[in-house]
């Protein structure tokens, strides 16, 4: 028992629970401060995501020697081919069952949130996105190179990466969720919008699980391994997703999990999971289609035809390798298409990115989830074209 409650499931669990609770009690002298200390927890966990994407891939492809660059496509097939997979899946369900809905999309009444007391800013010494790219190109240049002292470097700085892992981000998530669910509690959106929250979410959600789980029948049956084996470890990177809403924040405890899969290479897990964390947002992505195509029939009367969602969906998918992987990355990434193809005007744009927000933290951890299942792809790529396996010592 002792053993269970200082896991890091639990320590999430935990503070899921103590933070609802509390802004439940808690008035607005007190939630100033976790205010206050969830911003300047939030900015310490954004400033090491850049230091993670470079740690762990760049090292990686470099190991992966002249392989990267076939792994890196495979990736991206992978990642390309799942969101528009989702978002196709997501499109025929909206045809299907938006007829049949009635969805209540205003909820007045919600708690204003205190002021932050002082604003500490910890600015990213890069964007994810150029941390990504920056990444993948001195990993394939040292590559082909073959730059000893480049490469040298980056493994030291993987082990410098992994300190900063294990001794600081990993440790303030429980906190840092905790007080991420004790502001919802006390503006009400736990409360005062669940109605709404859950009729337009379940249907999402369960979207969710069918995707993961058509996910993992592929990685299962490709990689010829037991999907339930990574399924079983994912759970504190899906709680930490759902209190995140970040792929990017959520990275260091899916990597966690990943190393305690033995049907995933270490070495794939190293490359996989924080390349899929930014180019990978297949639950995003279902998400979003469905949404959209729910509120143009509130506001607009009718959903979109088949050949504009179509044309929408095989967009997104590509508008979603490039997003951020943050809360509201892939709507935000995507507003171009949902004015420009979609045709919203102002009210519609901005319905879609108030009802995104609601679910956004499941919709994360479907992505996040999801790039277990395409690591396993990439692991059994890496198999049956007899790439050999890099001996990484890389324990979280």
């Amino acid at each position: 028992m002792k053993k269970f409650l200082t896991s890091l499931p639990a320590k999430l669990l935990i503070g899921v629970v103590l933070g609802i609770l509390a802004g439940q009690v808690f008035g607005e002298g007190f939630m100033h401060v976790i205010v206050t200390l969830k911003y300047i927890l939030n900015q310490m966990i954004v400033f090491c995501v850049p230091l993670i994407i470079i740690g762990f891939i760049a090292p990686s492809i470099t190991k992966l020697g002249n392989n990267a660059s076939r792994m890196l496509g495979v990736a991206l097939v992978c990642a390309y081919t799942s969101s528009l997979g989702a978002a196709l899946f997501s499109m025929v369900a909206g045809f299907i069952l938006i007829p049949f809905l009635s969805i209540a999309t205003t909820v007045d009444g919600l708690k204003e949130l205190p002021a932050i007391v002082f604003q500490l800013d910890i600015p990213q010494i890069m964007p994810v996105m150029s941390a990504l790219v920056f990444s993948v190109l001195i990993g394939l240049a040292a590559t082909w190179t073959k730059a000893i002292t480049i490469t040298t470097m980056l493994d030291e700085f993987q082990k410098i990466v992994l300190g900063i892992v294990t001794k600081v981000v990993i440790p303030i998530l429980p906190i840092f969720i905790a007080f991420t669910f004790c502001a919802l509690s006390y503006e009400g959106t736990i409360t005062k919008q669940l109605p709404v929250f859950l009729k337009v979410v379940v249907i999402v959600m369960i979207g969710h699980f069918i995707w993961m789980t058509l996910l993992y029948a592929i990685g299962g049956a490709y990689s010829g391994s037991n999907p339930m084996d990574v399924v079983k470890n994912y759970g504190p990177a899906y709680i930490t997703a759902v209190g995140t809403m970040s792929s990017a924040a959520t990275l260091a405890v899916a990597l966690r999990c990943a190393k305690k899969c033995k049907s995933l290479r270490s070495d794939m897990v190293d490359f996989g999971i924080p390349l899929f964390a930014n180019i990978h947002l297949c639950g995003s992505v279902l998400t979003e289609v469905f949404f959209v195509m729910t509120i143009s029939k509130i506001l607009y009367g009718s959903v979109p035809s088949a050949g504009t969602m179509i044309l929408f969906c095989a967009l997104l998918g590509i508008f979603a390798i490039g997003a951020p992987g943050v809360p509201g990355g892939t709507v935000m990434a995507s507003l171009g298409l949902i004015t420009g193809v979609l045709g919203f005007d102002e009210t519609g744009t901005a319905l879609m990115l108030t009802i995104f927000a609601l679910q956004d933290s499941f919709g994360t951890a479907c992505n996040v989830t999801g790039d277990g299942a395409l690591t396993m792809i990439l692991t059994g790529y890496a198999k049956k074209h007899h790439i050999e396996e890099q001996n990484i010592s890389v324990d979280l």
